[in-house]
């Protein structure tokens, strides 16, 4: 389960004009969002900040605030006294609030959430298969959402507001990575995994890249201070990446830009590679396998990986030379802040793959480019199932401009 959020004490207060709203008729809905997106950001903040951030007047926040309140998305904290005037009062984003589903189909395994409108995980369902199959998901989302939707009170039900899936795009195109029959995998061709769930659930259901939305999760759940402009790395069977542009996700034309795992690298032998060659879990998964160790537990669970010192140091570092190398080509073209990585896997490999990483980029050829920070995602193994549960509450709550998904 996650931690929820810092108090807004430890965080510096935003800045007027960094959020800007409107005081014109029709724009309701727009400062609602407004207002929710600013809250996130800094939890516990009164009426009269809010108004002085967005320039929105006071009169339109209390509107705001009440109707909000009133819905059960806030709640009103304790009155901060001690200063000129009126006692302040802040608001903060109620957890109850709302609640979302997120589906992570993977190449290994299949996970379903339930998330709370903090990002506080209440309910997990998980299904390990050889490869996945859009029957095989379909049952299982099927027998699995019952009993995760049974853990809510039956009056908090109705506040589920949607479905977002997290996948691989073009499943079919991995058979020969995965050992799958090519002939289920190209049911994946043919069948409308979007609109079959949402008549399955009766609900919207938004789809995006797996890795996508593990990027999408750092931004809204992430904790700390997010950087502007970074490129984000996961680690799944195969690894797969999200760019983030001026504090928003920048998906592209298909929906994939960010994929890092087809940027080519320096392999072990020095030949060219594609990132998804030397770093994803798979290719540890085949080392252990050669070495004469099983890595069933790899997909089975995140928190404990047995595995060899001399596999797994081979293994770290083409990893880490192979993100750096993609981290260089990518601060060429674009200047990052930072480079964020996280994955499904114990906290002090992340920490590990990150260190050697920032140390490989410093032996690089840096001239011309200024170096992105490299720092662990702050999510973690779950954030792809998170990004997905992320996707209906940005749609419904948040400010965001771009059009992140297609919605059944």
């Amino acid at each position: 389960m996650r931690q929820l959020a810092e108090p807004a004490m430890d965080r510096p207060a935003p800045e007027a004009g960094s959020l800007r709203g409107s005081n014109q008729s029709g724009m309701r809905a727009h400062n609602e969002r407004l207002v929710l997106s600013l809250l996130r950001q800094h939890d516990g903040l009164s009426k009269s900040d809010i108004a002085r951030v967005t320039g929105l007047s006071n009169q339109t926040v209390s509107v705001i605030m009440r109707s909000l309140e009133n819905e059960g998305l806030l709640l009103r904290g304790e009155p901060v006294r001690g200063r000129i005037g009126q006692p302040s009062v802040p608001m903060s984003l109620s957890a109850d609030g709302a609640f979302f589903l997120g589906l992570k189909i993977g190449r290994r395994s299949a996970d379903l959430m339930l998330v709370d409108f903090l990002g506080t995980v209440r309910a997990t369902r998980r299904q390990v298969y050889r490869y996945p199959t859009p029957s095989n998901v379909v049952a299982f989302v099927a027998a699995a959402l019952p009993a995760v939707l049974d853990t809510l009170p039956s009056a908090s039900r109705d506040r589920v507001g949607g479905m977002g899936i997290a996948m691989p795009f073009q499943l079919w195109n991995w058979v020969r990575y995965i050992g799958a029959p090519q002939s289920e995998m190209d049911e994946w061709r043919n069948r409308d995994i979007q609109t079959e769930i949402a008549a399955l659930t009766g609900m919207p259901v938004h789809i995006q890249n797996d890795a996508t939305a593990a990027c999408g999760a750092e931004l809204v759940f992430g904790t700390g201070e997010k950087p502007k402009d970074f490129l984000y790395f996961y680690f799944g069977t195969f690894i797969g990446g999200g760019l983030v542009l001026n504090g928003q996700l920048f998906t592209g034309r298909s929906g994939n830009a960010g994929g890092v795992g087809p940027m080519p690298v320096p392999g072990p032998d020095g030949t060219l590679q594609r990132l998804f060659d030397v770093a994803s879990m798979s290719v540890l998964a085949e080392a252990m396998e050669a070495a004469g160790e099983s890595s069933d537990h790899l997909w089975h669970q995140h928190a404990e990986w047995h595995v060899s010192a001399p596999v797994l140091d081979r293994w770290l570092g083409s990893a880490s030379e192979g993100i750096a190398y993609a981290a260089l080509s990518a601060s060429a073209l674009i200047e990052l802040e930072a480079v964020m990585i996280d994955g499904w896997m114990p906290t002090a490999i992340r920490a590990e793959i990150t260190r050697r990483t920032h140390v490989a980029l410093m032996r690089l050829d840096l001239s011309g480019v200024e170096p992105p920070q490299v720092r662990e995602g702050t999510v973690g193994a779950d954030a792809r199932a998170l990004g997905a549960a992320a996707i209906p509450l940005a749609q419904r709550y948040l400010i965001d401009p771009n059009a992140l998904t297609r919605e059944a």
